[in-house]
């Protein structure tokens, strides 16, 4: 491997029948199969012919306003990893669980259960969930606010993990002639008392294969910063500039290194949404096609909820205001209204030039290019030190996907950036990560 020998990752986020906002409506794709299971086996086996790192499912528990523009988006993800997990063998299968509507028990057992289901290669991506409309289907008045869903995160995934580490590894014994199945001084009642969580434990799950599931975040404000650096083995984020991507992961290792863990234990993914074409005409061409399937009420919808900011009452050929952009809507996800920010100081696009701008990716990278020079892309950033990898969202699936497959990844297998096959069988060891002992097996060692 180039860069150092380290090894290139790449992860397929799945979203719908693709990335692009239009995608629905591109005569390649089927917006009807989106309830069907059989669909999201046959993309998580496209991915997996590719030996991609894994596939990511995203999730949001409310139904948007714009359902009038857009098919609902997808099943609920932990119940289709399962569903995945039989119809795949070696890639890894991430979800997205919240943990402001979510108690720490349910959600322990089900990814220990769906790493058990698939052999070790379960991933939990943390959210707090930054979407208004879920507080009340929650029972909930309004959203909490955006640090005080960060504080309960913390505590959330410290109860997780004890309860992940609950049983020791040996802790079941499986002696059928003296009648003893677990040794129970192995399995250890967590007694967390917070000041917002108390659970007793241990799980009523045994261990799973990789001990813990592998740990993702996707936050990138400085509260999401300060969590990823305490607890993230793996970062989605969103980059769309070389030095500004190295700063964020120059940042973020650092953060994890000042409170003593080993920051070559992160691995950093920013999006990137490839529009892939033999030529690079032709694959600007596919990118105009799509975006003009773009319906602007959309975008609109999408970019007050993106970064909470109404432009419904400007022209849309008129240049974004940008005083719109001041401030802080601390409810709404602050890193992405950071960057549409950005873009809009450094670009100064009309309303419909920043809708189209976002269509292709929600404000991820996308290129428009052949297949060389989608990799050139990835090698400079892999080797530069801004990625580890990529989260590769097709603008439309499956054909998208099946592009990057069979034209970008064998590129990146001729630069000696990727690997030609798999060489292991967890989630864990596709990412080059260790597998955690159990807290309390290393107490009661250091005990006897």
């Amino acid at each position: 491997m180039t860069g150092g020998g380290r090894r290139l990752h790449l992860n397929a986020f799945i979203q719908g029948v693709g990335h692009h906002e239009a995608a629905w409506r591109h005569p390649e794709t089927d917006p009807a199969r989106l309830t069907d299971v059989r669909y999201f086996q046959e993309v998580a086996r496209l991915a997996e012919r590719g030996a991609l790192d894994s596939v990511f499912f995203a999730d949001a528990l409310s139904l948007t306003e714009d359902i009038r523009y857009q098919p609902i988006r997808r099943p609920e993800p932990l119940t289709l990893l399962a569903a995945i997990a039989v119809a795949t063998e070696r890639i890894g299968l991430i979800a997205t669980a919240s943990t402001t509507y979510s108690e720490p028990y349910n959600l322990a057992r089900q990814f220990a259960s769906v790493d058990h289901i698939s052999g070790g290669r379960a991933g939990w991506n943390i959210v707090t969930s930054s979407a208004t409309g879920a507080a009340a289907n929650f029972g909930f008045d309004e959203q909490p606010a955006h640090h005080d869903r960060y504080v309960r995160a913390d505590e959330f995934v410290d109860v997780v993990t004890k309860l992940w580490d609950s049983w020791e590894d040996d802790a079941i014994v499986g002696d059928r002639d003296a009648g003893v199945y677990a040794d129970p001084d192995k399995v250890h009642a967590i007694e967390h008392e917070g000041p917002l969580l108390r659970v007793r434990g241990p799980l009523n799950v045994p261990r799973s294969p990789q001990g813990w599931p592998v740990l993702v975040q996707a936050g990138s404000s400085e509260d999401g910063r300060d969590f990823a650096a305490r607890h993230a083995e793996a970062i989605f984020t969103a980059q769309q500039d070389l030095d500004q991507a190295l700063a964020f992961a120059a940042d973020v290792r650092r953060r994890a290194a000042a409170i003593g863990r080993d920051p070559g234990h992160l691995r950093i993914l920013p999006g990137l949404s490839p529009v892939i074409g033999d030529t690079e005409a032709v694959a600007l061409a596919r990118k105009e096609e799509l975006d003009a399937l773009a319906v602007p009420e959309y975008g609109l919808l999408t970019l007050r909820r993106l970064a909470g900011v109404d432009l419904s009452g400007v022209p849309l050929d008129d240049p974004v205001p940008p005083g719109l952009l001041n401030g802080d809507a601390v409810e709404t996800s602050k890193s992405r209204r950071a960057l549409v920010a950005d873009i809009v100081r450094r670009e100064r696009p009309t309303v419909r030039g920043l809708l189209r701008r976002l269509a292709g990716a929600r404000g991820h990278k996308v290129i428009a290019g052949t297949p060389e020079q989608i990799a050139d892309h990835i090698q400079t950033w892999f080797e530069a030190g801004a990625a580890d990898g990529f989260n590769i969202m097709a603008p439309y699936l499956p054909g998208g996907l099946e592009l990057f497959i069979d034209h970008v990844v064998p590129e990146l297998r001729r630069r000696g950036l990727f690997r030609t096959g798999y060489t292991g069988s967890t989630l864990r060891e596709h990412y080059g990560l260790p597998r955690p002992e159990s807290r309390y097996a290393s107490r009661a060692t250091a005990a006897r």
